[in-house]
This record gives C-alpha cells, structure tokens and sequence, in this order.
C-alpha cells in the first residue's frame, strides 16, 4: 500500500479524552476512531490487525473441529425468557443481562444480543436428536451490544464488540471435558500466535452460577482490571474472588509461591452443564433409547480486547510495536530525500515476493516526520532509502522492537 493515498492520518498529539494506552495511540496512528463512549470504529489499519488476529482464532478453532456459523444480533424476547434471562441486570443482578432492547414499528420488543447461549440452543433442537448427533462445537465471529455502566480501557470494554464465542454439545461429562481441555490448549497457542503467549496464564475464576470454577486467560499487565495470583512455575494462577486457603488446597497450590499481579482477561472458557439445555428442551436419545439433555460449554475471545491488550503491553514511549503475525503490515518502506527513485524500485520487487509493504511516499512530509510515523505505527521492520544510504549501495534494516539498524546492500536485501 502507498501511503500517499491512505485517507486516514496520524495525529501529532494523543487524545486527551482517552485514558488507556491503547485508545490514545490507536486513535493517534489512525486505527481506530471514537464514535462515543465504549463505541470505536476500525479504520484501514485497524482493520487489518482485526482481521489477523480473527484469522489466527479461526484456524485454532477449525482446528478442533469448530463448524463456524453466523447467528443474528436481533434477539426474540421469547427463548430468553425460557432461561429467566430477558430481564435486565438492574431488576435482577443474579440472572438479568446487560441489555440494549428496541421497539418494533407495532410495539413488539427485540433484544440486541449480548450473548448467544439460548438462540443458539434453541437452533440445535433441530439438528439433535440422537446420540449419533453429538458431540457437535459450533462457533462465530458476531457483533455484541452490551449496556456496560462504564465504558473504559479503550477497545478493552466497549459497548459494542465482535466476539468470537464457541459453543459445545457434548454427550456427557467425560465427553465435554475432552473438548474443554482441547479448547484450553488452543486458547493459549491463539495468544502464543499473537505475541502475549509468554504472559498469559490459565487462571482459575468462579464459574458463578454454572458450576465450581470456570477458566479465564488473564494477561499480566499493569493496565489491568483483575487481581490474580502466579505460580509461575506450575504456570498457572488464581482469581482474588476465589483466592483462598480452601480453593489453594483443593488446586496444590501455596501462598509463598505465587505473586499478586494485575492482569487482562483475554479470553475465558465456562462449564454450562445442562443450564440452557433443560429449559430449553434441548436432548438426546442415548444408544439404550432414554431422554437426556445436551451438556454444553462456551468459549470467548474478543479480538479487539485481544487486540487492545497487545497494544498496552508492548508499545514503548514511541509507539505501538506489533508482532509480526498481527502486524497490518511486515515492512514499512520509507523514501526519504535522494532515494525515491531505489524505494520505489523496491516496493515493486518486494511487493512481488508476497510481502505486505506500506510505502511511505508522501511528498510532504519532512525525513523526521516520517521517522516519527513510523515509530508510531509500529510495523516490525522498517527500511529506509536515502540518498545517504544509497552513497554505500545500502538500505537500512531496522526492528521496531531493536535499537539497532544495519546497513544492508540494496542488490542483497532479503527478507
């Protein structure tokens, strides 16, 4: 891509109504633009590291036998209400949900979905019936409306999302816990993938009204919203709503061995059981010809959180650093005074190789401007072409996320 014609701009100043680190310097390089409270848009850029990071959780995904599909945002009040779980949190804070709800034209109410735990049990009475039919794990990437109190953390806690949420129906326990592990695994290569793996934990949480615990993937990083607590050579750790002496004992684990840190929840993973399969008539004929109902699990990832996290753990006082699998782009090429004519030359070779180039050719701009761009966006490797360079039939090769630059010879510039 030349960046002569991208529509978007970097700003010179972060914005001074955004407190997290990832708003300011997305909205700053022009990734992302504020809407609202809690409601961003993805621009070009933006868009792109979406779009990678969807890529790297669909493959894992498919890659444990998820059949992904898409479900609608318009909810029917009628299977919600099957569950209790039409009401809002307000009226009742142990069942209700954080709900954005509309009238239609002839007074009839919609939900705009937050979750997708009865639609979607409800579409699967018509595709089960038989043991036969089982297990099944079903999957989608779908836009969420959440009426959060407090929109914050940037594209960390918004009120409205893509979330990748995966559902599964299982025979029996046994059955679903060979899958939950599964899922677990792949959970932490998506965050190994995305560049966060190394301080990512398994961390046990309450499974509230579901079952005795539930597992969530919380990121070590000060801008956090949890408590949790390591043992980071069992490489796993402990919520601070269940930390106990009782949980501690029951999980093998012990207080002088593991440190208080604050963390994101990247990503969580719940034993349903038969919470929504009972109420909602959801059952199978076993191979003996008895009833019993469907035991399920959820699964969720939001790739913007996703997205947000790697922002505020690995940006520096420059700008944002992504890795190379999330990057928009691999390179970022800049021409810079006396070297346009051997940019350009080598945007179209690189280009023909496969690899995702930004060239910076805007005109005007100053050598500093664009050195200070480049730090901003964050692409892994820059290459600049000056006339400077060129005077020793060079380009040079710098890693966003090295001090260092080397000269390297034009006619042997791999990468």
């Amino acid at each position: 891509m030349r960046q002569f014609q991208l529509f978007t701009k970097t700003s010179r100043n972060a914005p001074k109504d955004e407190e997290s680190k990832n708003a300011k310097l997305l909205i700053q390089a022009g990734f992302i633009r504020k809407e609202m409270a809690g409601v961003y848009s993805f621009l070009p850029f933006g868009l792109r590291v979406l779009n990678k990071i969807i890529g790297i959780i669909r493959e894992e995904m498919n890659a444990i036998g998820g059949q992904e599909l898409l479900l609608t945002t318009l909810q029917d009040p009628e299977v919600w209400k099957k569950t209790g779980r039409w009401v809002e949190e307000e009226a009742d804070p142990q069942h209700g949900l954080p709900w954005f709800k509309t009238k239609l034209v002839n007074k009839g109410e919609l939900g705009l979905a937050n979750t997708h735990e009865e639609p979607l049990t409800n579409l699967m009475r018509e595709h089960v019936a038989s043991y036969r039919d089982l297990p099944r794990y079903v999957y989608q990437f779908q836009t969420k409306f959440r009426n959060e109190l407090r929109a914050k953390s940037g594209i960390m806690r918004t009120r409205e999302f893509i979330m990748k949420d995966l559902y599964s129906f299982s025979r029996n326990e046994e059955e679903f816990r060979a899958f939950y592990e599964q899922c677990a695994e792949a959970y932490m290569k998506i965050f190994t993938r995305a560049g966060i793996g190394e301080r990512t934990y398994r961390t046990f949480a309450s499974g509230g009204s579901f079952s005795k615990f539930s597992d969530e993937f919380q990121t070590i990083c000060q801008a956090g919203e949890d408590t949790i607590y390591v043992d980071k050579k069992k490489n796993i750790a402990v919520n601070k709503e269940v930390y106990n002496d009782e949980i501690l004992m029951e999980l093998g684990l012990k207080k002088n061995e593991m440190s208080e840190e604050r963390a994101i929840e990247v990503g969580n993973i719940f034993p349903l059981g038969t919470k929504f399969s009972v109420p909602l008539g959801l059952t199978f004929k076993t191979a003996e010809g008895s009833e019993k109902p469907v035991i399920m699990g959820s699964y969720g990832i939001g790739p913007a959180r996703l997205m947000g996290t790697v922002v505020e753990m690995l940006s520096d006082e420059k700008g944002i650093v992504w890795p190379e699998s999330i990057a928009p782009f691999s390179v970022h090429l800049l021409a810079l005074e006396g070297g346009e004519k051997e940019a350009k030359a080598l945007y179209e070779r690189l280009e023909k190789q496969g690899m995702e180039v930004l060239y910076d050719d805007r005109t005007d701009k100053s050598s500093g401007e664009k050195l200070v761009d480049a730090d901003l966006l964050g692409i892994p490797t820059r290459i600049v072409v000056s006339a400077r360079t060129l005077e020793q039939g060079s380009v040079e090769v710098k890693k966003r996320n090295e001090e260092k630059h080397e000269l390297v010879k034009l006619d042997a510039l791999t990468l």
